[in-house]
């Protein structure tokens, strides 16, 4: 396998008052292309900080990261911004679907900002979404689906342009237990058709369903 991403003593800050308060401590982390990669922590423990890191959305202050090769540390606004969508999918607890615009629609927009024409971005979310089974509900808006319904969509969506990297924050955590674990096959599903994941959660059961589990505990990442 060829490694997907690179975490090189990454810490990160805030200031707090008249102090700084350190997140994340010389993190350091490689994941492989085809992983499913779990990492588990309790409220603080800088989990979300480090899923903005890899996901572009926010700098450290020191360390690097590289992203199929390419340093993302080097990179300014405007070339984040074109990475995060070229290689990135993003899967959130709340779903995050624009609640004016249908299924189909929701599925297509990452591929029209994009600049892919109409047409060609119907036909592929369509495909997407007939995998997810979801092909009856194409005209349906957020709030008439249940919430695995939409959060099968918001997968979709992530999925569109095959993106290098899903990362996925706290997944299943508005899900009920049944439903949970219908989305969690869902992401074995993906990863075993070679999808490279990254979920962050604060709950063990759910980190199991990756191949491997990484921990962070006050801003530091182990293998224990």
């Amino acid at each position: 396998m060829s490694e997907m991403l690179r975490l090189d003593g990454v810490c990160k800050s805030y200031p707090m008052d008249e102090e700084r308060v350190q997140v994340l401590r010389k993190v350091s982390l490689a994941v492989e292309a085809g992983e499913f990669v779990s990492i588990p922590g309790a409220s603080g423990s800088g989990k979300s900080t480090l899923m903005n890191i890899i996901g572009c959305m926010d700098s450290a202050d020191e360390g690097s990261y590289r992203l199929e090769g390419e340093d993302v540390f080097a990179l300014d606004p405007r070339q984040l911004a074109a990475l995060r969508n070229r290689k990135i999918g993003f899967i959130f607890q709340r779903y995050h679907l624009l609640p004016q615009y249908d299924v189909l629609q929701n599925v297509m927009m990452p591929l029209l900002v994009r600049g892919v024409p109409h047409g060609e971005a119907e036909r592929l979310a369509r495909e997407e979404l007939a995998a997810m089974g979801l092909q009856e509900r194409l005209k349906h808006r957020p709030n008439q689906l249940s919430g695995g319904q939409q959060q099968r969509v918001a997968t979709g969506r992530a999925l569109m342009g095959r993106p290098a990297l899903l990362l996925a924050d706290e997944p299943t955590g508005a899900l009920d237990a049944a439903t949970g674990r219908e989305i969690l096959g869902l992401f074995r599903q993906l990863n075993r058709q070679g999808h490279t994941i990254l979920q962050i959660t604060h709950d063990l059961t759910v980190a199991s369903a990756a191949g491997r589990i990484l921990h962070l505990r006050d801003g530091v990442l182990t293998s224990q």
